[in-house]
């Protein structure tokens, strides 16, 4: 008999969440939570993304100030050593995903 999907799906899921480098970015996203200068950067940044995604999906074109606004935010993270912690670690964790992404999506590449 067959697996169900949906219980596959949700076994993956709980398989990222034990995953080192998905503990390392929740360990790091605690530390963040726990230092006010680093939370409110990060959520200022994610703002900053979310608003530049709805402009985008409006079919706006993102405002001028946009890079001028990135630099900034760069500037920042880089110099909080929390906030460069994480990303890399989000990054090291984006390495899964991407290759989870590339096997899931396989079967309706090649329908393509």
């Amino acid at each position: 008999m067959a697996q169900n999907i949906y219980d596959i799906a949700n076994e993956l899921e709980r398989s990222i969440r034990q995953l080192p480098e998905y503990r390392a970015v929740e360990a790091a996203k605690v530390s963040i939570e726990e230092n006010p200068e680093a939370k409110e950067i990060l959520g200022n940044y994610v703002a900053f993304q979310r608003e530049v995604q709805h402009q985008l999906q409006a079919g706006q074109m993102p405002e001028d100030d946009l890079q001028q606004r990135l630099q900034d935010f760069n500037q920042k993270i880089q110099a909080n050593p929390l906030l460069t912690e994480y990303f890399h670690k989000q990054q090291q964790l984006s390495v899964y995903i991407a290759d989870l992404e590339k096997i899931i999506f396989k079967p309706l590449n090649e329908l393509l």
